[in-house]
């Protein structure tokens, strides 16, 4: 029979076909679903959960080391040690007051203390990836462990400030160089760009705490401009941010654009103040 004139018919092959293309754009449909719900996933977990356990962690990390300090401090005091004077977490005793006299000579100079400097003077180097300080700023309401060592897994993925191994130690005449994230993983250096000319930043051990008053900003520079953190901090890049003297100094390094890491972000003060444990 033949099928009336302008009526197409279907065959099965049409129909196979068509249902193909469902099955087709069914599937790709689906792939695409839980292709986004696993992107969402990793998102979630590097923006809110790493966030969360290195926050946690870093605040355990803080405890921690008030409480050895603590206990320190009253092992001194019963041995009739005078307070403020006794070991840090390391086990290093305080040296004898440095003075700088190209910055204690002028108290009325900005960044620059009459007070008798007490630098923390381990008897060792600290541990690597092991905290031994508190990096603390006020403006930001930051309060973090400082870690030796600028590794991502070990320090830095903790929410920790890392020290640059080779820069100086908290109060001693030099550099006191320090990294951290700004996003993800307790990000506690996010909000860095905030600071301004005059805010102080705190470095706690277990023989003092040392007050450094922002001093200077470069907003950005290269990843391998090691100057920043030599003794005498100096862009290699950027020459006009920088020092030409020395002096007791503190440099805090960052990523910047957010989310990126292709460039860095280097805030720097100077000692102004120790204020012993």
């Amino acid at each position: 029979m033949r099928a009336a004139a302008g009526v197409r018919v279907v065959g099965h092959g049409d129909r196979r076909r068509r249902a193909w293309g469902r099955r087709v754009l069914w599937g790709g449909g689906e792939l695409l679903v839980t292709a986004g719900l696993v992107l969402l996933l990793l998102v979630a977990h590097q923006m809110w959960w790493t966030n969360r356990e290195a926050r946690r962690g870093a605040e355990r990390a803080v405890a921690a080391l008030e409480r050895q300090w603590e206990e320190d401090g009253e092992g001194e005091r019963g041995e009739g040690t005078a307070a403020g004077l006794g070991g840090g977490p390391s086990g290093g005793a305080v040296t004898a007051p440095d003075t700088d006299p190209a910055t204690d000579a002028d108290p009325a100079r900005p960044g620059t203390s009459s007070a008798p400097r007490r630098p923390y003077a381990p008897a060792s180097p600290p541990h690597h990836s092991r905290a031994y300080a508190v990096l603390g700023i006020p403006r930001l309401g930051l309060r973090v462990p400082v870690a030796e060592g600028v590794d991502r897994a070990e320090v830095l993925n903790k929410g920790y400030a890392g020290h640059y191994p080779g820069t100086q130690q908290p109060g001693q005449a030099g550099n006191f160089a320090l990294a951290g994230h700004r996003n993800t993983h307790g990000e506690p250096f996010r909000y860095l760009p905030r600071l301004r000319r005059g805010d102080t930043v705190e470095v706690e051990t277990g023989s003092a705490t040392y007050t450094y008053g922002v001093d200077r900003v470069l907003p950005r520079t290269t990843a391998r401009d090691v100057g920043v953190v030599r003794p005498v901090p100096r862009s290699l890049v950027r020459p006009g941010y920088g020092y030409d003297e020395p002096g007791h100094y503190l440099t805090l390094t960052t990523c910047t654009p957010e989310f990126t890491s292709r460039y860095r972000l280097v805030v720097w003060a100077r000692l102004v103040s120790v204020r012993p444990g």
